[in-house]
């Protein structure tokens, strides 16, 4: 393997510079990071516990674009060697080695990653600042380097409940980096108050669930209650035999429930609108507020790429173009091959559905009591697993796929290249991941008839609720969908990188005795050779993004959820900033202005929450039977169970010789009852309730809080007036 080190002059970093659009300073200003908890803990006079003091903070600065003519106004301009920080020299080669051509220009033989994709180069990446691992013990700080300062205050296990250091990281990564761990970060620290109210939630139902008058009536019941069959070969059954389960049920189907998908809903909204404005104060500070619509170039694969050039409006300059019209031809067919894999998934929901049912007969009808008595348990719990293995498989070829596509639609930025590509996996990962809650949710046991009249479904009848309800059944496959899925990812997290790392050094090292001679010898390049490359964030993102979809749309399921997803996210930052900083390549530095289209997908998993908490609240759940059971009949509840149970009808019973009762608000003839009705308009008038107490509360809060800090419009305007001063001076060049 032969090693290439490339570096750029003095004249071609400046040159660059300029034609990039890089800010640089004008004057130095104190870092003025901040954490509103360790504000609110100052007013309190509590010690703040997650600060921690990082070596080699760096300043911030009012900054501007960066011009040749007027280098003598920028500070540090005659220390040549450290005027450009390392990311920013990074992206300047980087954007060297992409655009230049190489081979002939009609087949566009354009840029490294071209060269990279023939085999022709193995690697191209940029040098970590040197080890990770600190010399000793009493290393004094400030004789760190980047990289471990990284390791010792942020990529370390004793530091999980420090405050991250998102300029270091910014400094070292790039703005992409740093946004998603500050988000990363944001998201946790707003998880904190939804854990403890959602464990609070739990807790009050364990106490609820001692004291339930219907789940005593259930327990008591003995042979009272004789239960039609919940399958065509299945027996009849006791209501006492679900006692445990019914008990069970009471944890996630109390009042509580809706004051915390209340609180949820507003949670959501207000964590947004204060991202918002955090977003919008790290954007001036980190430079990058103009990003989008102004700085950011064409991608160096579409420059390569694309069949003609054109003026670009904004900046004047020509472009690399790609017709408009052929792009959204290329978009539609695109979408048609989404739409199928999403009808695969479907088919794959339909099959685990068929599963269950199959499953459930089957463990009926074996004649072993424990298999006849938990039939439905078994079938649901085996479905769940069975889907998480689906997902988890589709996924995999879905992103290939997704890749190919955006890749062919030709998209002129990276930001444009990567939202496309994200809503893309996302519609489809929403279909996979939440296709089975939702089915659980708010079609399972709605259609399936009643005794004698039973609706089919591909010659099989509708699945039935188990026993103990649909409601525990949803908290059940959320919590094996999200924590098994947690459980894998970390796992793989740990795991696949360590292997991928120990595989590359065997590689490349031809004995054990031989490696440990050398590796005290090797070059830096041949050290930061042998770590994995690194691919991105999106992997990342998707997993908090459809993590946060479990917390908010289903959380009237499983108040715990958020519990199990903080205790994920302490653990995910730390594996994320270890796989980073010790495992991989160092990634060439990219600009960003924010999470990009993610932060709309959550806007949209926000608003989705209100309506899907409602309908859960309003159909799956028994708080409203109970409630108007309450006011009409028994304050109590005593007798709730008897009114909860229809009869058979008549034909049913002299068919099989056998009366029996059902969960239905139905009369003797099968028809829905007059209580069935007056429950449905109760039901619908919730959901509009509901909807729209959240829905105000939620624009109240949004005109509240403005988007943009005020302190951040005055540094803007600041900034402004110091460039406007520094560049007009003496109007040279203009």
């Amino acid at each position: 393997v032969h090693y290439l080190l490339l570096s750029a002059p003095w004249s071609v970093l400046c040159y660059y510079a300029e034609e990039l659009q890089l800010r640089l300073p004008l004057q130095a200003l104190p870092n003025q990071a901040s954490n509103w908890s360790a504000r609110v803990l100052g007013r309190l006079g509590i010690r703040n516990v997650m600060a921690e003091e990082v070596p080699n903070l760096p300043l911030d600065h009012y900054t501007c674009q960066f011009k040749v003519n007027k280098l003598q106004w920028f500070l540090g301009s005659d220390k040549q060697d450290t005027f450009f920080s390392t990311t920013q020299r990074h992206q300047i080669l980087y954007e060297i080695l992409a655009t230049t051509q190489y081979g002939r220009s009609k087949e566009r033989e354009v840029g490294v990653d071209w060269l990279l994709s023939e085999n022709v180069f193995s690697a191209a990446f940029p040098l970590h600042d040197g080890p990770f691992k600190l010399p000793s013990e009493e290393s004094a700080p400030s004789s760190l380097n980047q990289r471990q300062i990284l390791f010792q205050y942020w990529a370390n296990w004793r530091k999980w409940y420090k405050y991250q250091p998102l300029d270091h990281i910014r400094k070292y990564f790039g703005e992409k980096v740093a946004f998603y761990f500050t988000w990363l970060g944001f998201y946790t620290g707003w998880l904190l108050p939804a854990a403890v109210v959602g464990t609070l939630v739990f807790i009050a139902g364990i106490f609820l669930m001692f004291d339930d008058v219907p789940a005593q009536e259930v327990c008591e019941s003995k042979e009272q209650y004789r239960m039609c069959p919940l399958c065509k070969s299945c027996p009849y059954w006791q209501l006492s035999s679900i006692c445990e389960t019914f008990k069970a049920g009471r944890l996630f189907d109390h009042g509580g429930t809706i004051f915390f998908s209340m609180f949820m809903s507003l949670w959501a909204v207000m964590f947004l609108e204060y991202w918002k404005r955090m977003n919008a104060s790290l954007a001036h500070r980190w430079d990058c507020s103009d990003f989008e619509d102004i700085e950011e170039r064409p991608r160096p694969q579409f420059t390569a790429t694309a069949p003609m050039t054109i003026i670009n409006p904004i900046t004047g300059t020509e472009e690399p173009y790609f017709p408009k019209r052929s792009r959204h031809h290329r978009i539609l067919a695109g979408s048609m091959v989404v739409i199928m894999m999403i009808a695969i998934v479907v088919m794959f929901v339909v099959s685990v559905i068929l599963y269950r049912v199959v499953v459930a007969i089957l463990l009926a009808s074996s004649g072993y009591f424990r298999f006849v008595a938990s039939a439905s348990r078994i079938a649901s719990i085996t479905g769940s697993v069975v889907n998480l293995f689906f997902i988890l498989i589709l996924s995999k070829i879905y992103i290939s796929l997704a890749h190919f596509l955006t890749k062919w639609e030709m998209h002129r930025t990276q930001t444009k290249y990567e939202d496309a590509f994200i809503f893309k996996v996302f519609v489809f990962q929403f279909v996979n991941f939440y296709s089975s809650p939702f089915y659980i949710a708010f079609f399972k046991g709605k259609f399936v008839g009643y005794p004698g009249n039973y609706v089919n479904f591909l010659g099989v009848r509708s699945e039935e609720c188990s026993p103990g309800g649909c409601l525990i059944e949803l908290a059940q496959e959320l919590l094996i969908i999200m924590v098994g899925k947690q459980m894998i990812n970390n796992t793989q997290e740990v795991v696949i990188p360590k292997l991928k790392c120990w595989w590359q050094k065997h590689r490349f090292d031809s004995s054990k005795k031989a490696a440990k001679e050398r590796e005290s010898e090797k070059a830096p390049w041949e050290k930061n050779y042998q770590l994995l490359v690194f691919e991105g964030l999106f992997d990342e993102y998707l997993e908090m993004v459809m993590q946060f979809g479990f917390i908010t749309i289903f959380v009237a399921a499983c108040p715990l959820a958020p519990l199990f997803a903080l205790l994920n996210n302490w653990v995910e930052i730390r594996l994320d900033a270890q796989k980073l900083v010790c495992d991989y390549r160092r990634p060439v530095a990219e600009r960003a202005q924010g999470i990009g289209i993610w932060f709309y997908i959550l806007e949209v998993i926000a608003h989705l929450a209100v309506i899907s908490n409602a309908f859960l609240i309003a159909f799956t759940s028994d708080f409203l039977p109970r409630t108007y059971y309450k006011h009409i009949y028994d304050s109590s509840l005593r007798g709730y169970v008897n009114f909860s149970l229809a009869h058979a009808p008549w034909d049913f019973v002299q068919h099989n010789n056998t009366a029996c009762r059902y969960r239905a608000f139905r009369d003797p003839d099968g028809n829905f009852s007059s209580t069935y009705w007056q429950l449905l308009a109760i039901r619908l008038g919730f959901i509009i309730a509901f909807e729209h107490v959240v829905f105000f509360i939620a624009r109240l809060i949004e005109l509240l809080v403005p988007d943009i800090p005020e302190s951040v419009e005055i540094k803007v305007k600041r900034e402004r007036y110091l460039a406007k001063e520094a560049l007009a001076e003496n109007k040279v060049g203009f």
